[in-house]
């Protein structure tokens, strides 16, 4: 070591909108919010199982629930949300096999997760819709 030490200013403040976040970080953030708006609807999923499965009246209200587009929007979010959070839970379980650890390799497992959750939402929510 040289006896030179060069001393960096520090920023007085996190200037968060200038943080410029790698792609595995921002799958790893998506993954936690994901799985925070499923755990929160939940009572939402739940509300329109017990609807659809109660009797023909309880049906009629659920399909005039989710015949409201903003309702059909919701739970398109909730289905990208879903698929998300299955398929990055997935690479975070490799990942705890250390597979694909290197940097190359999570970089594209990340822009994987990302083009498959998008691609089975839109498959599936086009089936749904």
């Amino acid at each position: 070591m040289s006896e030179v030490t060069v001393h960096k200013q520090r920023p007085k403040h996190l200037a968060v909108n200038q943080i410029r976040l790698p792609l595995p970080g921002i799958v790893s953030i998506l993954h936690r919010i994901s799985g925070a708006g499923l755990f929160l609807l939940l009572p939402f999923l739940l509300y329109l199982l017990d609807r659809s499965l109660g009797s023909p009246e309880t049906f009629e209200t659920f399909s005039a629930v989710v015949g409201h587009p903003l309702a059909k929007l919701l739970l398109l979010g909730l289905l990208w949300a879903y698929m998300h959070h299955f398929c990055a839970g997935i690479r975070f379980l490799l990942l705890d096999l250390h597979k694909g650890t290197e940097l190359q390799a999570a970089r594209n497992s990340s822009r994987i997760v990302l083009i498959v959750s998008i691609a089975l939402t839109v498959i599936i929510g086009v089936k749904l819709w």
